[in-house]
């Protein structure tokens, strides 16, 4: 009987299109995966993008109080 290998998930990487595989080693120096990227190439560019604040969160406004209300009753 053989190994059983774990299920992979393939997922398209967001810098490039390309398919992105969990488990597949793609630098051999790093033995590690760059799930969900394609590579460390992808990778990088995705952390220069935030870091470069290209990626924003949006936040919830506040909306102000309603004009003539006095909370202070």
């Amino acid at each position: 009987m053989g190994t059983a290998r774990p299920p992979t998930d393939v997922a398209t990487c967001a810098i490039c299109g390309k398919p992105a595989v969990r488990g597949v080693v793609v630098d051999a120096r790093r033995g590690v995966d760059a799930f969900p990227f394609c590579s460390f190439r992808c990778q990088t560019i995705d952390l220069g993008n935030w870091l470069g604040e290209e990626y924003r969160i949006a936040a919830d406004e506040v909306a102000p109080p309603p004009a003539g209300r006095d909370d202070d009753d």
